[in-house]
């Protein structure tokens, strides 16, 4: 009997080992498939607001969005930062080395991560446009179509032929009629952003411009305007923008991590500052996929949703003139095998971009470094046609 115990036990030991063996193989395995993952975009739960989940169980295919790395080192693309949600979930995200600037100055090679805020540059002029809602949802602006002059009755003095007529909406969509150039070198002093950035008053600057052509009549890219804009929110709500933004929107969105900058005169660049970290960009396109709500809580009216996103102007003179201009917001659609997909966007400088895809039930953030370069959005547009629409795998647009 004792003989048959020693042997029991030792089967049982052997058994044991077996076991361990196997457990630690299980948990090397999924320790690779768990860097692998993380390789492949697998989005790091950071209790924000985000929940997380994979991409197949929103119906997209993981491993084609795996390719987006390669594809991106293979164009020279210097994107920094690669967010996808689909269904209200963050499903991937990918961040990159590359060379940035800091609102303008160089600061050379980066290693960007998931907590790395970003310049967003022109993606501040659909923000602000988000705060003009509010304002209105609150009746502290009564309506787009306002005079703007109403809320700059300091400024009179100042007034020129064709001023009395511009309204709020005009401002918003870009189509004023005032005479406005930014599309020169930045160094020129003729460029009207630049000037911006270095007048003692540049509310002024922009309200002594004069009215060259009848409003709503032709689409004209300006950042001015939504300088002005952001001043009224300041005007109307007793706040600066930094503060009514924090209260209005990225308090409700759990967005806390941010910057919206100052040009060198201290006036907060309404246009062009804000800083957000790339998943917080993805909150904004998710609200407005959500017309309005997030997390069951309306925070900006879907009518203003639905207002600002409807196209009111044909960009001529900006991305070939193929996309269309709302309210500070883009749209346009991308063809990618036999799928006409509609978009619409948040697009700043050097490659910034928030896609929202209605039909799809999906939001695409990217951030990039090549400011003032003639390929700064290609990059998005490509990860786009050849990588996220081809790898939906349902029909679920929910």
């Amino acid at each position: 009997m004792r003989e048959g115990g020693q042997k029991l036990r030792r089967l049982g030991l052997a058994a044991l080992f077996m076991l361990a063996a196997s457990a630690a193989a299980a948990q090397t395995q999924q320790l690779a498939i768990g860097q692998r993952n993380l390789a492949c975009g697998s989005p790091t739960s950071l209790n924000d607001g985000w929940p997380t989940a994979t991409p197949e169980s929103v119906s997209l295919d993981g491993s084609r969005l795996c390719g987006i790395a390669a594809r991106l080192a293979a164009t020279n693309a210097n994107v920094h930062a690669v967010v996808i949600a689909r269904h209200g979930r963050l499903v991937f995200e990918q961040y990159f080395s590359g060379h940035d600037e800091f609102w303008g100055m160089a600061r050379g090679p980066h290693e960007f991560d998931v907590t790395t805020k970003h310049d967003m540059r022109s993606v501040s002029k659909s923000v602000t446009s988000l705060l003009v809602g509010i304002a209105i949802d609150r009746e502290l602006i009564k309506t787009v179509d306002d005079p703007i002059l109403k809320f700059f009755p300091d400024y009179s003095a100042l007034k020129t032929p064709g001023w009395d007529n511009i309204t709020l909406r005009h401002l918003l969509t870009m189509s004023s009629g005032m005479q406005w150039d930014q599309n020169r070198p930045w160094a020129d002093p003729q460029n009207d952003e630049r000037q911006l950035s270095i007048e003692a008053d540049p509310f002024r600057y922009v309200l002594s411009k004069p009215i060259a052509a009848p409003p709503d009549s032709i689409w004209n890219y300006n950042s001015g305007g939504t300088d002005l804009l952001g001043n009224v929110i300041e005007r109307v709500s007793g706040k600066s923008l930094e503060a009514f933004a924090r209260e209005a929107l990225f308090a409700p969105l759990g967005i806390s991590d941010w910057e919206w900058m100052k040009y060198r005169n201290e006036h907060i660049s309404s246009a062009a500052g804000l800083r957000l970290r790339p998943r917080d960009a993805a909150k904004i396109g998710q609200l407005v996929l959500n017309k309005g709500a997030w997390g069951g809580r309306e925070i900006v009216s879907a009518k203003w949703i639905e207002q600002s996103v409807t196209p009111r102007f044909q960009a001529i003179g900006f991305f070939g003139g193929l996309f269309y201009y709302g309210q500070q917001w883009w749209m346009g659609r991308t063809l990618s095998g036999d799928k006409d997909v509609k978009w619409i966007a948040a697009q700043g400088l050097g490659g910034q971009r928030i896609f929202i895809i209605p039909e799809l039930d999906l939001v695409m953030v990217t951030t990039s470094g090549l400011y003032g370069s003639p390929r700064q959005g290609n990059a998005a547009l490509d990860i786009l046609a050849n990588f996220i629409i081809p790898c939906v795998r349902d029909n679920d647009t929910r």
